[in-house]
């Protein structure tokens, strides 16, 4: 499957999964949550047999630091989520639903803790269901990665905005949701926690170093 195509379903999905969490922010209240998990569930489920369905630039990084990306890809994928979170937003703001105000968020201590532990949890979840051979070939993968960011998104959504995502975050601070002086959080806890959860993986499971793709290319 060419980098192109692969670009293309991560560009796809993350705009998806941006576009429901501005909308359903908006509209959804204390529900939010669980159409953003339901939404990234989904996505993962229709483009996880071509590009893997990372749609996260911290999941991107764990992939590739686990062994199962390219670096060669690892641009190309970072460039399509951030331009499908921010093209999202754009719509979103057309929409006329766009945030008057950003969100009153927890100090930056707590912001970066709770960020960082819950990008561990998904970008450790990810390993386990979608690229480990244990559970090779199992149909809850999109499942249990969409209840993780639902959980996340419940627990710490009032301290950090519940990003988990360093291109969602892009896309929230288009929006207006987060502020822009925060950026250097989401990247330093996101990026850091996904690169946690592929050492972690790799220490726990040493049988599972390998070279490849995601389960999109184990199976293409």
């Amino acid at each position: 499957m060419g980098i192109e195509r692969k670009a293309v379903v991560e560009f796809i999905g993350t705009f998806f999964l941006m576009f429901t969490i501005g909308m359903a922010v908006a509209t959804a209240g204390p529900l939010a949550p669980l159409a953003i998990g339901a939404a990234l569930m989904v996505m993962i489920f229709a483009g996880g047999h071509i590009s893997g369905a990372h749609y996260n630039p911290a999941v991107s990084t764990a992939v590739m630091l686990r062994g199962k990306m390219g670096r060669d890809e690892y641009g190309p994928y970072l460039v399509a989520q951030v331009l499908g979170a921010v093209a999202a937003a754009v719509v979103v703001i057309v929409l006329g639903y766009d945030p008057d105000n950003t969100a009153d968020l927890a100090g930056a201590g707590k912001m970066l803790i709770v960020e960082f532990l819950f990008t561990f949890a998904l970008a450790y979840v990810v390993l386990n269901v979608a690229t480990a051979r244990g559970t090779e070939g199992n149909s809850f993968y999109g499942l249990a990665i969409g209840f993780t960011v639902m959980t996340g998104a419940f627990a710490v959504g009032g301290v950090s905005g519940g990003a988990f995502n360093p291109a969602v975050a892009i896309g929230a601070m288009v929006l207006g949701l987060l502020s822009w002086g925060d950026i250097w959080i989401y990247l330093v806890a996101n990026l850091a926690g996904g690169a946690a959860a592929a050492y972690v993986f790799l220490y726990l499971q040493e049988a599972e170093k390998a070279t490849g793709d995601l389960r999109a290319e184990e199976t293409a």
